[in-house]
């Protein structure tokens, strides 16, 4: 396996930056007048380019971190085309401006809301789907008529110059452009006054970007992480639970911002899980001495992440631990093999911090509202699943919980689904992405009043007796 990464500069120098930024100026206003046929065709070249690079993408993600081909297709590709082939069917509606109704009191105004574009926008990606997470977006900010300088991430090199490459061929730096590097590249583009930020990754640096983003009154769109807990119930289908919930985990070996974090099961069914997640991955990947060598499980993306994974789960056995599935030992090229942990004492790390990784701690309950006071204690989480067969329980769980998105009897297939909007709340992130909300997020809407034969003339001084009493009526009865 070729992990060795490409001749990449360590960092692009601030003057290069500021000179890409000072050449989209223009180019983002001329893009305001931009039709829906003209972004269309962006986008269709960029599907077309998506399916001309299939092998391309596959290989450069096995490069950075051994990603199957096929969870390449479907977690890189599929949601990246799908988005595209969602937005080049919708544009046109999205793009005519929404009329509004007049109240009484803007009785003879005709009003309407107009989606212009937000001008220069600085896309930031994360490692973990690098593709995905970094055209995604994109298509979002194409449809919506911006110019974008988009900074990947230098923990994936391969798929970074691959992306450099494919956007390179298909527009001007005028207009969508790459940058490379880690942190000073990141510093540099954040002391520009970007009209809109798109950045995903976690939640301690989405907070230096709003910091960075202030400064300018930049708006943001942030998609972040945190812990995203499961809650199984004792009437939930507990072998289909283990199958949905040890796919969502430990495919990309956990490097997933909404992979289910940790498991709520209820103890009267709590072994029974147990037992059917180690037949799931049994079946997903074969027995434990078999799964370093299955080409269709993924690798942690570097030693500094293996590391840091692999001391979660030694400072949780340490603490008296088990490990019913999986095991701690030390593996090579980054191998961490998918781990259930129980009988964990609550001051474990792995309690506490996100994992990003394939480990799943398994916690039991006897009363739902221990989960839910669990959940409500930490801050709120990307998302949230729940298995049940029992509607109340569902209902129960959902409004008494806050997360950015949800599963019933599902794990992480939300992401996938283009009229939903996808976001955090709070911890896990600001703002939404994908389809319609990907568009509006990239889009500032604009309201526009045109006065035809409005009374607002009765309001104008001098305030006489009778235009105070127009006013009083009006706040009594024209609102």
């Amino acid at each position: 396996m070729n992990r060795a990464a490409p001749d990449l500069a360590d960092e692009t120098d601030a003057d290069t930056i500021r000179r890409l930024f000072e050449a989209q100026r223009p180019r983002a206003l001329a893009l305001r007048t931009s039709t829906a046929a003209e972004r269309i065709d962006k986008l269709k070249r960029l599907r077309r380019l998506m399916y001309a690079r299939w092998d391309d993408i596959r290989a450069a993600c096995h490069a950075d971190f051994a990603k199957p081909a096929a969870e390449v297709d479907i977690s890189e590709i599929l949601p990246v085309v799908a988005e595209a082939n969602h937005a080049i069917r919708h544009l046109k509606r999205w793009m005519k401006p929404e009329r509004k109704r007049p109240t009484l009191l803007m009785f003879g105004t005709r009003a309407e809301v107009r989606f212009e574009p937000r001008g220069r926008c600085l896309i930031i990606s994360p490692w973990n789907y690098p593709i995905n997470l970094s055209f995604g977006p994109l298509v979002s900010a194409i449809a919506a008529g911006n110019t974008v300088i988009l900074k990947p991430s230098e923990m994936t090199p391969h798929c970074a110059a691959l992306m450099q490459d494919m956007l390179g061929e298909l527009f001007d730096e005028d207009e969508i452009t790459t940058v490379q590097g880690a942190v000073e590249t990141s510093q540099h583009l954040l002391e520009l006054p970007f009209d809109h930020i798109f950045f995903t990754g976690s939640p301690a640096v989405g907070r230096i970007v709003m910091a960075a983003a202030a400064q300018h009154l930049t708006s943001v769109t942030l998609e972040l992480g945190g812990k995203s807990p499961v809650i199984v119930d004792k009437t939930a289908d507990i072998a289909k639970t283990a199958q949905n919930v040890a796919w969502g985990k430990f495919a990309n070996s956990g490097q997933t911002c909404i992979a289910p974090d940790h498991v709520h099961v209820h103890a009267d069914v709590a072994d029974a899980f147990v037992e059917a997640m180690r037949k799931a991955v049994t079946k997903f990947y074969g027995e434990r001495r078999d799964i370093p060598d299955n080409p269709d499980y993924c690798r942690i993306v570097n030693e500094r992440h293996h590391d840091r994974v692999r001391g979660l789960a030694d400072d949780a056995t340490e603490r008296g631990a088990h490990t019913p599935l999986g095991d701690t030992a030390a593996g090579g090229d980054n191998y961490i093999a998918p781990t259930l942990l129980t009988d964990i004492d609550p001051e474990s790390r792995v309690l506490d911090e996100e994992i990003f990784g394939p480990l799943l701690p398994v916690l039991t309950f006897t009363d739902v509202d221990q989960p839910i006071a669990r959940i409500n204690a930490a801050p709120k989480p990307l998302a949230l699943y729940v298995f049940a067969r029992d509607d109340a329980f569902i209902e129960r769980v959902i409004g008494a919980t806050s997360a950015g998105g949800t599963c019933i009897n599902q794990s992480v297939v939300h992401f996938l689904h283009t009229h939903l909007p996808f976001g955090g709340v709070n911890n896990s992130g600001l703002g939404n992405s994908h389809g319609h909300y990907g568009f509006r997020a990239f889009s500032h809407e604009r309201a526009v009043l045109r006065e035809r034969f409005s009374l607002a003339f009765l309001f104008l001084p001098p305030y006489t007796r009778f235009t105070r009493w127009v006013i009083r009526l009006a706040v009594k009865y024209m609102n």
